[in-house]
């Protein structure tokens, strides 16, 4: 069988970390007697150049028949507003193929120690769908209202579905890892969403008697991971707090560069690095791609699961070991973490690892 990937280069670094990804990609299926096929299509700045739109309408048609997709990091910040075509591809897609679980691992890498003095192996597990993000939790359009020049109100919506579905997914992978679930609120001050969350997670907990559950505040938490990393397994909480405490828990781990994460559905996944698209880099030859190969491993993973066949999930440790092997070596590595080797010896030196 053939599979299909989506590719999105996105912009900025995009297109050159995409390549790479592609290149692993391509020798570490081809060694598991798999083929895949590409399907390039273009979001962010060149779309908006080519049709008015960052995120054109008959995109995620496009996408219908792909077995996976893989977003390079866009300049959303530098698009125009959402009435002159400014729409963030990556939330549009969470929306749209309702990639409801945002996983972010953060693993400390052999040699590249970790800021927090402790050796980190954790995976946040976000809810992806609502939440604080103005665009996606209202039918209506954007949640965010100007109610007079001097006052803007933003509403965060929380729905039970939303809430059990990521709960499920959290126990379900801490039953294949160490075990333990942390549930991250704010429930003393937000006391009816974060609390409607803290229901459905306790909830899902009786089903799983085997896992150790606690639950933490989202401020508590972000010392606690400076403090005692080596103590946490799977993190679940809302959007917002997801996103902040996944940067700060993949940094403390060696370096946003490594950071990986995988937009999950039911139906369809995403690779997407956790990082941004670093414009000012862009053409350099020096961006480090290895978020995003990492982040194509975990999509191979769950190809896996989805479509029945287990060669991906050696796929994905083969490029696990691989990037493993390369960034143990000094170097080997980018730039930003000390080597010397641009964007493209990184990536010949991750497919000789292969």
């Amino acid at each position: 069988m053939t599979y299909t990937i989506a590719l999105l280069a996105g912009d900025g670094i995009g297109p050159e970390i995409i390549a790479s990804t592609q290149q692993v990609l391509d020798q570490a299926c081809a060694d598991q007697g798999i083929r895949l096929t590409y399907k390039n299509v273009t979001i962010g700045l060149d779309a908006l150049a080519a049709t008015g739109s960052t995120f054109p309408k008959e995109f995620p048609k496009a996408l219908e028949d792909c077995h996976g997709i893989i977003l390079g990091p866009v300049s959303h910040n530098a698009y125009p507003p959402r009435d002159q075509g400014g729409q963030n591809p990556s939330g549009e897609l969470r929306k749209t193929l309702d990639l409801y679980a945002n996983l972010r691992p953060a693993r400390s890498r052999a040699g590249i120690p970790p800021k927090a003095n402790k050796p980190l192996d954790l995976i946040i597990v976000r809810e992806n769908t609502e939440g604080f993000y103005a665009d996606r939790n209202m039918a209506s359009g954007p949640a965010e209202h100007m109610v007079t020049a001097d006052v803007a109100i933003a509403l965060r919506r929380i729905t039970r579905d939303a809430c059990m579905r990521i709960a499920h997914q959290a126990f379900a992978l801490a039953d294949q890892r160490r075990r333990r679930v942390t549930a991250v609120h704010k429930a003393n001050v937000m006391r009816m969403t974060c609390g409607l969350f803290l229901e459905c997670c306790r909830a899902v907990a009786a089903d799983y008697p085997d896992v150790e559950y606690e639950e933490q505040l989202v401020d508590a938490m972000c010392a606690l991971l400076v403090r005692a990393p080596e103590a946490h397994d799977v993190i679940v909480t809302t959007n917002m707090f997801g996103d902040i405490l996944s940067d700060l828990a993949s940094e403390l781990s060696g370096s946003l560069g490594l950071a990986a994460s995988l937009n999950a559905g039911t139906d369809k996944a995403m690779a997407q690095a956790q990082h941004g698209s670093a414009p000012d880099l862009a053409g350099l030859d020096v961006a480090n791609p290895s978020a995003l190969i990492g982040s194509s491993a975990m999509l191979m993973d769950w190809m896996a699961s989805r479509h029945g066949d287990p060669r991906f999930h050696t796929i994905a440790a083969n490029i696990d070991h691989a990037l493993e092997r390369v960034l143990t070596d000094p170097a080997k590595r980018t730039k930003d973490l000390g080597g010397s080797l641009g964007t493209q010896a990184f990536t010949a030196a991750v497919l000789a690892a292969l």
